[in-house]
């Protein structure tokens, strides 16, 4: 184990190049079309509408914008509650309130951190009208069980920002609800700076979420020769992503195989190393149930408490690691208040939000970096945690 503080920094993210992103992009330039709706955009969408199983898929310039979208799509409106995580980030609320609605926060769920069917359930009345799952650290949530306590015409809308290509007995994560979104951030699998995507799983919504995406044209009407000029007929925004973003994003699209791969290898690496001295100091460590299949965005402690978990985030920094916390229950933020109608009552959430610890985690993280990590992680766990230390009662090594 390394304590020299002069050792070159391990960063929480790096992007990367991995395919034929720059050979893209330059393409897309001799293409004279760097706008939105070009052949490299038609390109990103038919590559995940084949992979996803979808009926079409709108590449947006981020997740929020597609989350926007989704709101346009369903018509929410002022009266309407849309039901989200509290244990999320601002945007999965953010989209529905710009459309007018009222946010009920949900708890999560101790073992996997996705949206609590138990906790959704208390929340729902007539005026329900979509529930947003969030599919944490691209481990999919209990979708059965979700389903299983809404009643008809509530919609399901996943936030799937972190688990692109992760499935769920079987079946592709963002394809369980009416529509899905996705993340291209710097700091995902698969990124082009900033972007994202629509995913539509209803046949019945390609037509109408096109006009929206065309700032309420019938542009890809008139673009299939189903009308002769095109003009404004509904709502929408400028959602479109840039034929230059979709160009870097389907370089590193085309190598999935190759970034799921090494994105394994990065998290197993950490679980072997980390699980023996968590289980004895009784840190809870990320899990993957049999039947997920992750899209391996993060690895995650929990540490017995909030004044711990911020003296290992002290310590590895102070030793260039750029370990982080991750989200502030909305719930608990200034703007919730104004934007809710019932008081959020989410203790596991706010339990895990003060206890959780993520690594770094990107696609050309070096083993060498992993295991300097870790060893720090070792020595300050074995220096600083008696053994018989209990998590809260919310998570424990056995539950997990």
């Amino acid at each position: 184990m390394s304590n020299n503080p002069q050792a070159a920094p391990v960063p929480f993210n790096r992007p990367s190049l991995i395919g034929s992103e720059l050979a893209y992009i330059h393409d897309a330039l001799l293409r004279n079309h760097a706008s939105s709706g070009g052949e490299y955009s038609r390109r990103c969408s038919a590559l995940l509408a084949s992979a996803l199983g979808a009926r079409d898929v709108l590449m947006t310039t981020s997740c929020t914008d597609a989350l926007e979208l989704s709101a346009l799509l369903l018509d929410i409106r002022p009266g309407d509650v849309v039901i989200v995580p509290s244990f999320t980030f601002v945007s999965t609320a953010l989209a529905f309130v710009r459309a007018g609605a009222t946010i009920r926060f949900a708890d999560i769920e101790p073992k996997l951190l996705g949206i609590d069917p138990r906790s959704v359930a208390e929340l729902i009345d007539d005026r329900v009208r979509a529930v947003v799952p969030v599919h944490y650290g691209g481990v999919g949530c209990d979708m059965s069980g979700l389903k299983a306590v809404l009643p008809e015409g509530v919609d399901i809308i996943e936030d799937n920002a972190h688990g692109l290509f992760g499935a769920l007995e079987g079946q592709m994560l963002g394809s369980f609800g009416r529509c899905s979104t996705l993340s291209f951030h710097e700091t995902k699998n698969f990124s082009c700076g900033e972007g994202g995507a629509l995913v539509l799983n209803a046949e019945r919504d390609i037509a109408r979420a096109h006009v929206l995406l065309d700032k309420g044209t019938n542009r890809r009407a008139f673009l299939l020769g189903e009308v002769d000029k095109y003009t404004w007929v509904d709502t929408g925004s400028s959602f479109g992503m840039s034929d230059l973003l979709a160009a870097f994003l389907l370089g590193q699209l085309e190598q999935r195989s190759e970034v799921l791969t090494r994105r394994e290898q990065v998290w197993r690496l950490y679980d072997q190393r980390l699980t023996s001295v968590a289980r004895e100091h009784d840190v809870v460590t990320m899990s993957i149930p049999p039947d997920r299949s992750c899209s391996w965005h993060m690895y995650y402690l929990l540490m017995p408490d909030r004044a711990r978990r911020d003296l290992l985030l002290t310590y590895l920094s102070e030793h260039g690691v750029n370990a982080t916390f991750h989200y502030v229950p909305l719930h608990t933020a200034p703007a919730a208040p104004a934007v809710t109608d019932r008081t959020a009552e989410c203790p596991v959430t706010d339990d895990v939000s003060a206890r959780l610890l993520r690594l770094p985690f990107h696609n050309g993280l070096e083993a060498a970096d992993q295991e300097r990590v870790c060893a720090l992680i070792e020595h300050w766990i074995t220096d600083n945690l008696a053994a018989d230390v209990r998590t809260s009662a919310f998570g424990s090594n056995g539950e997990n």
